[in-house]
């Protein structure tokens, strides 16, 4: 991934957490219990820590460019994906008519989780060893 699919991810992602957020807040409210549209909130919540972090991202490939660093851009990615895109699911799956998929999208959400962690290594590891710090 460039620097620049990774900054127009990060800011489509964040577009779409923005849209999830208030669909949450509004057309679920009267649909969901509580408890299940908490879990919405939690992806929601989730995904704009990480479209975030993916701008972050972003602007360092293009100030500290290293492979480790454009790794990071594709586990946030990763992350969002199955960490964020399964709690929608999992939450909304009896108004979605997939109540039996639980078995499929519960072990996706530990696997985002942990794609996230893995984003967060690596882009502290590309940071450590980009080679501006031999300069500085």
């Amino acid at each position: 991934m460039t620097s620049k699919t990774i900054l127009i991810s990060g800011a489509i992602l964040a577009a779409i957490a923005v849209i999830l957020g208030a669909f949450g807040a509004h057309a679920l409210r009267e649909k969901l219990p509580v408890d299940q549209l908490q879990v919405f909130e939690t992806g929601v919540r989730y995904q704009f820590y990480h479209a975030f972090a993916l701008l972050l991202t972003g602007v360092l490939l293009i100030l500290l460019p290293h492979p480790a660093i454009q790794r990071a851009g594709v586990f946030f990615l990763l992350g969002i994906l199955l960490f964020s895109g399964s709690i929608y699911l999992l939450s909304t799956r009896e108004l979605l008519g997939i109540a039996g998929w639980k078995s499929v999208l519960g072990p996706l959400t530990p696997l985002g989780g942990l794609s996230f962690i893995i984003g967060w290594i690596m882009l502290t590891y590309g940071i450590l060893k980009n080679a501006y710090w031999s300069t500085h």
